[in-house]
C-alpha cells in the first residue's frame, strides 16, 4: 500500500483533486471529515471534551464555535484541545487504513507539513493555484469575510513553501489539467508498485 499525503491551502482546490484520485481507484482519507465524524453526536471526541471542556459540548456534540470562544479566552486550551484530538484522529486514519484493500490511499491533511504528517507517508502532493483564484474560490462559498480568510491564509504555511517540499504539485487552474496531472501521479505511483 503506497500512502500519499495531499495538502493545500484553504481555496486551493484540494477537496476537488482528493476527488479525482478517488475516481481513479484510490483510496481517500479526509482528516477534516474525521473531524467532524469525532466531533459529531456520538463520536469518540464528545465524552473526553465532556470531560475537560463542558462548554464546547451542545446537544451531545463538539461545538466548534465552543471551542473558539474557549481558545479566545484561554489560548493555552488550544494544546488541551489537540491533546484530545489528535490521538483520536490518528485512531480513525489506522482504522482507516487497516480496512482499505486499495494499492494507493490518499491522506488528506490540510496541515500535512505543518503537523509532520509528511514523515509518516511515501509522498506528497500539493495543489496549488494563484492568489487571486484562491481568494475568489474562498469568497465564493459565502461562508466567510475576507479578513477571516486573510486570518486562515496567514496560518497555513505559505504555497510555496508547500510546494518546494512536496513530492508532486497538482495546478488546479482547470479541471482538465488537474486530472491530467492526478492521473499521471496514479499511474507513476502505480508503475513504482509493479516494479
Amino acid at each position: 500500500m503506497f500512502l500519499l499525503g495531499l495538502t493545500g491551502s484553504i481555496g486551493m482546490g484540494k477537496s476537488t483533486t482528493a476527488q479525482m484520485f478517488a475516481d481513479l481507484g484510490c483510496a481517500v482519507w479526509d482528516a477534516d471529515a474525521a473531524v467532524h465524524r469525532l466531533y459529531g453526536k456520538g463520536g469518540a471526541a464528545v465524552a473526553p471534551f465532556a470531560a475537560t471542556f463542558p462548554d464546547a459540548v451542545i446537544d451531545g456534540a463538539v461545538s466548534r464555535p465552543a471551542l473558539k470562544d474557549i481558545i479566545g479566552r484561554d489560548p493555552a486550551a488550544l494544546k488541551q484541545i489537540e491533546a484530545i484530538v489528535h490521538p483520536l484522529v490518528g485512531q480513525d486514519r489506522a482504522d482507516f487504513l487497516a480496512g482499505t484493500q486499495a494499492d494507493i490511499v490518499v491522506l488528506d491533511i490540510p496541515l500535512l507539513f505543518e503537523t509532520g504528517g509528511d514523515a509518516r507517508v511515501d509522498a506528497t502532493a500539493c495543489v496549488v493555484t494563484d492568489d487571486a483564484t484562491q481568494e475568489a474560490r474562498v469568497m465564493a462559498r459565502g461562508t466567510m469575510t475576507r479578513d477571516q480568510f486573510l486570518g486562515i491564509k496567514g496560518k497555513q504555511m505559505p504555497a510555496a513553501e508547500k510546494c518546494a517540499r512536496a513530492t508532486y504539485v497538482i495546478a488546479t487552474d482547470t479541471l482538465e489539467s488537474a486530472r491530467a496531472q492526478v492521473q499521471n501521479i496514479v499511474e507513476t505511483i502505480r508503475s513504482q508498485l509493479d516494479a
